[in-house]
């Protein structure tokens, strides 16, 4: 069920966006579900890191480069 919310902006920010929007052919309202949907998953992404640097945790350098190996090309 989509539900509405009220929003300020500076009504300028609002035409360019809408602008843009439509250039895009979406509309400002599919925009902000997009940014809202993204917003919200942020810790999921976070986590999912987390838990790929743990499974890889078992890779270790053989030596210890320094500062100019690691910079190397």
């Amino acid at each position: 069920m989509l539900k509405n919310i009220t929003l300020s902006a500076d009504e300028k920010l609002i035409r360019k966006a809408r602008k843009k929007a439509k250039q895009e052919y979406t509309t400002l309202n599919s925009q902000f579900r997009q940014w809202l949907e993204n917003y919200t998953s942020v810790d999921t992404s976070s986590n999912d890191y987390q838990n790929l640097m743990e499974h890889l945790s078992y890779a270790k350098p053989i030596k210890h480069y320094s500062r100019g190996e690691m910079n190397e090309r």
